[in-house]
């Protein structure tokens, strides 16, 4: 079975020819972010246009580098149907039916929480159920992952997701976009104990996080700072990765518990999305899962971005299960990933 994915939903356009066997064939990136540097984040026009004027010649060298001589040798298109940026979700949707269409080959809608979510059984044998933090730039939530299309939340966000926090934090202290990996980088030479910055929800029942508060409490410290110096942006952006840390321990211990209320002997933890790549935090992570007996499993770096061999295996599992789409699906910008979505 082979299986074309394209994944549109932000600020990358991803295409990838993936197998039933595991085997990624081709897989093809094109970041944007140099069209939205400048502006600290992503422009939802921007990058609708960027996906436009690249999308088909990214697909015809996709296909060419898996050998696949025309669409109608593949087994389904898997596409992003949602949730993201509406423009963009559109512009892969209306390029896959149209594929779809003229090929007469199934087309699998897939959301794109889904993607990241089962990408870590494209790259290791991990058996339902597992519990999931997927941690990227627009969400942040654990979710217990019990099968193909079976989700159920545990707890999210109540206001920003992570990655956001990362790249508003970024944005004050002037450093580019996108900012999680330039927090992280500065935060090896900084002091993580200088600012003392708000655990938000620490202690509380549930596993949901906030982090709005912990952002306007950075920006006071920043703005107290008459002249800022290198090691005065160093110290801040460990003092608030350490705080990301704790706020993320103290919350997976109670995602932990309500998990094994559902699955007690189901000890897996999948940390997926952009944010599983910033080693402190799975430094945090790896804590607690020793400490809970479980064994931890991510998605190679490359793979935590969003990325087309994402779409192209989910629509690998939802195929097996008989989750194929009716070509008049519309696309969604919000998509919750858990049951009666």
């Amino acid at each position: 079975m082979k299986i074309l994915g394209i994944e549109t939903s932000c600020d990358e356009t991803a295409v990838a020819i993936v197998t039933d066997d595991k085997k990624i064939l081709s897989h093809n990136i094109l970041s944007q972010m140099e069209e939205h540097k400048d502006y600290g984040g992503v422009v939802p026009e921007i990058a609708a246009r960027a996906h436009i004027e690249v999308i088909d010649t990214l697909i015809t060298k996709t296909m060419d580098e898996a050998g696949v001589k025309k669409y109608s040798d593949l087994d389904a298109i898997a596409v992003t149907a949602g949730p993201g940026l509406i423009g963009g979700v559109i512009v892969g949707v209306m390029v896959a039916k149209a594929i779809s269409s003229a090929a007469g080959i199934p087309i699998i809608a897939v959301n794109h929480l889904e993607g990241h979510a089962l990408t870590v059984r494209l790259t290791e044998d991990v058996e339902f159920p597992f519990l999931l933090l997927l941690v990227s730039g627009g969400h942040c939530q654990f979710l217990s992952v019990e099968g193909v299309n079976k989700y159920q939340k545990l707890g999210g966000t109540i206001d920003d997701a992570l990655g956001e926090a990362f790249d508003k934090v970024a944005k004050m202290l002037k450093l580019g976009y996108p900012g999680g990996p330039i927090v992280e980088k500065l935060a090896l030479e900084g002091d993580e104990n200088r600012f003392k910055l708000p655990r938000s929800l620490k202690g509380r029942k549930g596993c949901d996080f906030s982090f709005s508060g912990l952002k306007t409490a950075v920006k006071r410290e920043v703005d107290s700072i008459e002249n800022i110096t290198e090691q005065d942006i160093k110290d801040i952006c460990a003092s608030f990765q350490k705080c990301v840390g704790d706020i993320i321990k103290d919350r997976l211990k109670n995602a932990i518990q309500m998990y094994e209320d559902l699955h007690p002997n189901g000890k897996r933890l999948v940390i997926a999305g952009g944010v599983a790549a910033n080693k402190y935090i799975n430094k945090t992570i790896d804590e607690i899962t020793n400490e809970y007996g479980y064994t931890r499993h991510s998605p190679p770096i490359g793979l935590c971005t969003d990325n087309g061999a994402m779409i192209a295996w989910a629509g690998v599992e939802r195929m097996k299960e008989g989750l194929v789409d009716d070509i008049s699906f519309v696309p969604r910008a919000r998509w919750p990933l858990f049951a009666d979505s």
